[in-house]
Order: structure tokens, then sequence, then C-alpha cells
């Protein structure tokens, strides 16, 4: 199982030819409307945009705004078209569009390798180009031809509909708090109001399951990936255990954060995954589901294992491991298995609430 999952997700890449798009960055004279706002301030949509921008969204795809206009009179025109909610950061001004797409980069904590530009006007392109290589930059011309690019294909198992963007819209009132907070770092994290809930997967949580295997890479102990079908035998056999973890604080719910497959055999427990998306990396609760799992271990009588894949991301979660007891018992093809020492069930930081449903 471990070497075909391993590949799976050499698979998947090489299926898709390139890196999934997560950030479309759109021009706007001449690209989303026809013509010139400052020229014309009733200039109509470019036939097909409306449609290419809500298809994105539905595809779970962030899409954002780099033009140089005036802000006020931009934003109104998109409020007047009724495209602006789908927008999040728009850089609207006069700077270079090269900046502009760094700043979204930079507030989304997204890689701009996942980031597409597009413009009608080739020095545009090769400005954001030479500054980011890693950006993609293209013409819009038409829906077909957009919405048609490979990397820009729904993600396995992506949740329909405005799921994403009201997603990051979120996090950036919390980004915004964040940064308004004049105390520590966990002093922010006690007025979060932080609830973590484990349980059992359901039919309806397989979607997303697939995606957080595909998506979460630097949280993932194994960088195994699974499809829907195959999480649901999982979750119906008597001999494994598939555990999904939500999150929520005053600002709304993050949905599905965290996966956990435990394989049981008599007297051991075995981590086949543990995975927790990266958005909420410095909330803590990686530590807090592995701490739960360690605490169902021991409350059930059994020993638990844990195995760890190193790629060149995520040492984080054997750091982990390490430092929730674990320690290597055996090395073999890449793949390290460790044992947690049974010496105390740990216990949840104050600052979160754990609600568990098994």
């Amino acid at each position: 199982m471990r070497d075909e999952k391993a590949k799976g997700r050499a698979a998947a890449v090489a299926a898709d030819g390139v890196k999934r798009v997560k950030v479309v960055v759109w021009d706007l004279d001449r690209t989303v409307w026809d013509g010139v706002l400052l020229e014309d301030g009733a200039v109509p949509l470019r036939a097909g945009v409306a449609e290419a921008v809500r298809e994105l969204d539905a595809r779970g795809v962030v899409q954002s705004v780099a033009s140089r206009n005036d802000e006020a009179t931009a934003l109104a025109r998109l409020a007047e078209l009724g495209l602006a909610e789908y927008f999040l950061l728009p850089q609207i001004g006069w700077g270079a569009k090269s900046a502009s797409v760094q700043r979204i980069a930079e507030a989304l904590n997204l890689g701009l390798d996942s980031f597409l530009f597009l413009d009608d006007d080739p020095f545009e392109q090769a400005e954001v180009g030479r500054a980011h290589p890693q950006v993609r930059t293209a013409e819009y011309t038409e829906p077909a031809d957009l919405l048609g690019r490979p990397d820009l294909a729904a993600a396995p198992g992506a949740p329909d509909g405005s799921w994403r963007r009201q997603q990051y819209r979120t996090d950036l009132r919390r980004t915004d708090a964040e940064q308004e907070h004049t105390g520590t770092p966990e002093e922010f994290l006690a007025t979060l109001g932080l609830r973590l809930t484990v349980r059992h997967a359901r039919p309806g949580d397989l979607a997303r399951a697939e995606e957080l295997t595909v998506r979460t890479h630097q949280l993932n102990a194994t960088g195994y990936t699974y499809s829907a079908a195959e999480l649901d035998q999982l979750r119906e056999s008597e001999s494994h255990l598939l555990l999904v973890a939500e999150l929520a604080d005053r600002f709304g719910d993050y949905g599905t954060i965290g996966l956990v497959l435990i394989e049981r055999a008599a007297g051991l427990w075995t981590l086949k995954l543990l995975l927790v998306s990266c958005r909420v990396m410095s909330r803590g609760t990686g530590t807090v589901l592995l701490q739960h799992v360690i605490a169902r271990a021991m409350a059930e009588g059994v020993r638990l294992q844990g195995e760890f894949v190193p790629t060149d991301r995520n040492r984080p979660m054997q750091v982990a491991y390490r430092f929730a007891g674990f320690r290597t018992v055996r090395e073999e093809d890449g793949l390290i298995v460790l044992e947690h020492r049974g010496e105390k069930a740990p216990t949840v930081p104050a600052h979160l609430e754990l609600r568990s449903e098994l």
C-alpha cells in the first residue's frame, strides 16, 4: 500500500502535466471589460467574463485583480457589474503589477507558482514574468480557452460553490485581527475560542478528505494520496479507523482541516496517515490531534506506532512526532516507523477546546 500511495501522487502530477492554478489575477481594462474605465465610465464586460469568473469560483479557484486604475472608480464599476464579491484583495493603483501579484501571494500565503496572471498587454505580462518567473501569464480571449486549461481543472474532491473564496475571506479577517492584537501569539490564540472536533468520517466527508490528501504537503506525515473511493473502503473496514478533524473559532468555521487513518491490529494501532491543513499550522491543531490519538490508544491499552515518509516539506510532522514522545523503531526503504513510549497521556492546551465524538 505504501508504494502504491507514493506512486499515486507522482501519477496524479504526471497526468495533469502542470501544477494546478490556485489563484487567477485579472487585469481590468480590455481584459475584464471592454475599453478603458477612465475614458468611459460605462465600460461593459467582455464577452464571457462573468461566466468564466463564476465558473472558476465554483471550481475553488481564488481570484483577484491587479490593475492600473483609480481604485474607488474601478471597485464601484466591479460592484455595478456584479463581480466585486468574487475578487479577494484587489490591487488597484499605479504601481507595478508584479508588486501587486506579490502582495496577493503574501496575503494568501500561497506560492507564486500557483498563480495565473491575465492581461491583454504583452508588456504587463512580461513585467510580471520577469519579476516572478514562476507565475503563468496569458491573455484572456474567451471562456472556453480559459476554462479548458488543464491547470484550471477542478481539483479532485474539491467542494462545490464558493467555499474556498469564503474560507480565504474569513482567513483575511483573522489575519487582520492578529495584526491588530498587541499581546503575545499565545494571548491572541486564547481570544479566538478555538474548537476542534474529532469524529468518524462520514460519506459526505470523503470529497474533502481526498482533497486534503492531494493538497497537503507540509503537515502530512507520509505524503500518501487516497481517492474518495479508497477512503470509503477504509471507512467501512473493521481493521481501520478513518477520522476527520473540524476547526471553528469566533470568526466562523475552518471546515475539515485534518485527517487520520489508523490501522488496527491485536494490541497495536498504526497511524498510516496523519495530516493537517497548512492553513491552521499556527493554531496548534496538529499537535492536539496527535495528542488525542495518543490518549485514545492509551485508553484502549494498545501500542501506538506512526509511519513517517520524509519529503522536502514535511519535517514539521517529524518534529511533532518527536515532541509527542515517539521514537524510531525501524527504517526501511525510506519509511520510518516510530512508536509512542506510552509514558503519559498528553493534555490539551488551554487555548483550544477539544470535542471528541469517538
